[in-house]
């Protein structure tokens, strides 16, 4: 759908779109904020409710469950109702529900919270629609690129500040201190960013929504209960047979309804196709990754005697520590993202994506092979962020190039379905991998749990390039 003209009063009251993206810039910084707060935390987490790694997970594995499920929700009704009201009514269910979450008694109560914490996921979709509506064709590149690095930056001071709230308040402070510029920042919206002129008349798949948060549920529950109850136990097998009727039934409504909240046709399309598929094994990479650091650094140093032989690796940090360890990738992130951007417009999206999976394919294995020392690990995850900036930065504007005016927000939540659906399997599979290899009747991770999943990360992120196969290389 085209853009309707403006009136001459209407393009003099429209700020420059420089301060549109830098408002975006802050919510997505705000946003990140928050969803990293809690990674640092876990074992922390896994400490003060006395379970295990594999149920801890659950803090980030239900945010991204929800996310997955609201993000296309929100992306319609966007298209449909304006993609800043939208915005800023995600961000304010965001910023309600972390306040929310400090007040949580329990670790299931706590995961409710961050549920409903996953409307603030439409934060990205949302502002590269409002981006699309807005800037000038030669701008949206560096624009999404920008917009898509703010997770170095929001995720580095949320990775730090963890360890120090932690240290030094109680976990709560976690979420009273995320949600406040959660919530500055939708104000800020609200007052400044004007609504996009592009609207598209649409109607949310709620169906699809219930029938896919319930598939991807029962999947990650098995995949967490597994090495717990066996993965051939009938418990497991059950939930996963229940996973396949359910993913079944959400196929049959998506061809079915008129508006599905993934539409399949154009997920079939060459370069959707390949832009999605390379966007949930990126995403699974990731998200394992962020739960197996903190773990990994953290394991004390000084056990006792019998123990110490067996658990000779790890660095004891302190939760401080442990988020300084994010510091190098958050940092290589802020700086690559626009340089990515850069770079495609220049010489088309596929190409940094791909030099950006190959950077994170490269600090995955040499997290596995090498990870004796407290600097190489600094340097391998410096590698990781600029891999995974020039990853997201391509990845975000490849949805835009391939999309029409009218269904950017829906390709752009479809997109982030895939990266959060990634990423909840990932963190999911990296936890039972560790829970599956632990010192016999305790939860204390061994050395090889952490190797196989380091190496299982790799080998994920090595089989995104070929997705990339369907993406013809071109110049903007």
């Amino acid at each position: 759908m085209a853009r309707a003209p403006l009136t001459a009063v209407e393009e003099q009251v429209r700020p420059h779109y420089w301060g549109t993206l830098g408002l975006l810039t802050i919510a997505g910084i705000s946003f990140a904020l928050m969803q990293t707060l809690v990674i640092p935390a876990l074992p922390f987490f896994q400490r003060e409710f006395g379970t295990s790694a594999s149920w801890v997970t659950w803090i980030a594995t239900g945010f991204l469950l929800s996310s997955s499920v609201l993000t296309p929700i929100l992306g319609k009704l966007g298209d449909a109702y304006g993609k800043a009201r939208l915005l800023v009514i995600s961000l304010a269910i965001f910023g309600l529900a972390s306040l929310a979450a400090a007040a949580a008694w329990d670790l299931a109560s706590l995961v409710c919270f961050r549920v409903l914490q996953g409307a603030g996921a439409a934060v990205f979709p949302l502002s590269f629609g409002i981006i699309r509506d807005e800037f000038p064709p030669e701008r949206i590149g560096v624009a999404v690129g920008t917009v898509s690095s703010v997770f170095g930056v929001g995720g580095g001071i949320g990775l730090v500040m963890s360890g120090v709230i932690i240290e030094h308040l109680t976990w709560h402070w976690l979420f009273l201190i995320g949600a406040v510029p959660v919530l500055v920042s939708a104000a800020l919206i609200a007052r400044f960013v004007p609504e996009s002129p592009v609207k598209t008349p649409t109607r949310p798949d709620y169906q699809g929504a219930a029938a896919l948060s319930f598939a991807l549920a029962t999947l990650l529950l098995a995949i967490s209960e597994g090495p717990h109850w066996g993965w051939a136990s009938s418990g497991v097998l059950a939930l996963v047979g229940a996973s396949v009727v359910l993913f079944t039934l959400w196929v049959r409504i998506e061809r079915r309804v008129p508006e599905p909240m993934v539409d399949l046709a154009t997920f079939t399309r060459r370069e959707m196709a390949g832009t999605n598929i390379t966007t949930v094994l990126i995403g699974m990479s990731m998200f394992s990754s962020f739960i197996l650091l903190p773990n990994f650094v953290q394991i004390p140093r000084e056990l006792p005697e019998e123990v110490a032989s067996v658990l000779d690796f790890g660095f004891g940090a302190s939760p401080v520590e442990a988020g300084l360890f994010f510091l190098p990738s958050s940092i290589a992130m802020m700086v690559a993202g626009p340089v990515g951007g850069l770079i495609g417009t220049r010489y088309g999206r596929v190409l940094p994506l791909r030099i950006g999976i190959v950077l994170a394919s490269f600090a995955l294995a040499m997290l596995a092979i090498n990870h004796d020392t407290r600097w190489l690990v600094y340097v391998w995850m410096a590698f990781m962020g600029v891999g995974l900036a020039f990853c997201f930065a391509s990845l975000g504007t490849l949805v835009i190039d391939h999309s029409g005016p009218g269904e950017t927000g829906v390709a752009s939540a479809m997109n982030t379905i895939m990266r959060t659906v990634g990423a909840a399997l990932g963190s999911q599979v990296a936890a039972a991998i560790i829970s599956a290899h632990t010192l016999p009747g305790t939860e204390i991770p061994l050395e090889r749990g952490f190797t196989i999943a380091f190496t299982m990360s790799a080998c994920i992120a090595v089989l995104a390039l070929v997705p990339t196969l369907l993406l013809r290389p071109r110049r903007v």
